[in-house]
C-alpha cells in the first residue's frame, strides 16, 4: 500500500497534539453509588458506549463498557435495585490520562491496557472527559474533534443503508 508524501509527517503531527485536541468533552458520567439499572438507563438515554464513574468530589473512579453494563443487567431483575455501579469497576486503578498529555501516550496506554477508550483528567484531576479509540482515528482522518457525547455513532456514509444487515435465510413465520 502506498502511503502519499505528508501521510507520515501528518500522523505524527496528530500524536503530538494533546489529549484536549481531540477528546470529547461532552460525556454523561454517574456517581459510583448509583445502581446499576441507572447505568443502563443512562446509557441508553445517552447512545454512548462508555459511562465514566466519578466520586462526589469529581474525581474519576473509573470506566464502565456497555456491554458489561449489559452483563450485570441480565441478572435477575430483584437483585438489579441493589447493585452499585462501584460493584462493576475492576480492583485495580483505572487507565487514565490527563487532558494536556499526548495523542501518542494516551495510543499507547490503550494499546497497553487492551482498552479502546479513557477518561481524561484536567490539571485538578477532575474528569474533564473521554478519548475513545475512534476519537483518535477521527483526528488521524483529519475530522474535526467531535462535539457531542462520546461514542455515538456518527451518521453513516450515503452507500452504506442503515440499520441491521438483512437476514439472507429467514424461514419463521410472521407474528400479526
Amino acid at each position: 500500500m502506498d502511503q502519499q508524501p505528508g501521510a507520515v509527517h501528518d500522523e505524527q503531527q496528530v500524536l503530538a497534539r494533546t489529549v484536549a485536541d481531540v477528546m470529547r468533552t461532552a460525556v454523561a458520567a454517574i456517581a459510583v453509588d448509583e445502581t446499576v439499572l441507572v447505568a443502563w438507563e443512562l446509557l441508553e438515554r445517552s447512545g454512548c458506549r462508555h459511562l465514566p464513574v466519578v466520586h462526589p468530589d469529581g474525581r474519576c473512579a473509573g470506566l464502565l463498557d456497555r456491554a458489561d453494563v449489559a452483563v450485570a443487567c441480565a441478572a435477575p431483575a430483584a437483585s438489579l435495585s441493589g447493585r452499585r455501579v462501584d460493584d462493576l469497576l475492576p480492583g485495580h486503578r483505572p487507565a487514565l490520562v490527563h487532558a494536556e498529555q499526548t495523542v501518542r501516550h494516551a495510543a499507547d496506554l490503550m494499546t497497553y491496557t487492551e482498552t479502546d477508550a479513557l477518561p481524561v483528567l484536567d490539571e485538578d484531576g477532575r474528569l474533564a472527559g473521554v478519548l475513545t479509540a475512534a476519537d483518535i482515528v477521527a483526528a488521524l482522518a483529519d475530522h474535526p474533534a467531535p462535539k457531542g457525547p462520546a461514542d455515538i455513532r456518527p451518521q453513516a456514509p450515503p452507500t452504506v443503508l442503515p440499520g441491521p444487515s438483512p437476514r439472507r435465510s429467514y424461514r419463521g413465520t410472521a407474528v400479526p
